[in-house]
């Protein structure tokens, strides 16, 4: 019997591919919003990050998540997503810590 097909996925900010379940979409949604989507079910446009911070505010400050929503994020979505960053851990893929004060 074959084995089940677990769907892959790449962090827009490190590009390293890991199993769907390990990473957190973002999602634009029909209507123009932006929302954290941990289930990866909702409607819209979706780019996937790791849970790990200093790869979160790399996308802001590159502006990866711009490109892969294919949008502009305003300045109160950003924020929204900041209040998200600091629910996650600061190890960053590696295994290094790195600063919170970068962003």
């Amino acid at each position: 019997m074959g084995r089940k097909h677990i769907p892959q996925r790449t962090c827009i900010a490190c590009r390293q591919v890991k199993d769907k379940r390990e990473l957190v979409r973002v999602v634009r949604t029909p209507e123009g919003c932006v929302e954290v989507d941990e289930t990866g079910k909702k409607s819209g446009r979706g780019a996937y990050l790791c849970r790990s911070a200093p790869c979160w505010r790399k996308a802001l400050e590159k502006d990866a998540l711009n490109r892969a929503l294919k949008m502009s994020l305003t300045v109160e979505q950003k924020d929204e997503l900041r209040k998200f960053i600091k629910s996650l851990s600061e190890e960053c893929v590696t295994g290094k810590a790195e600063s919170v004060a970068s962003l």
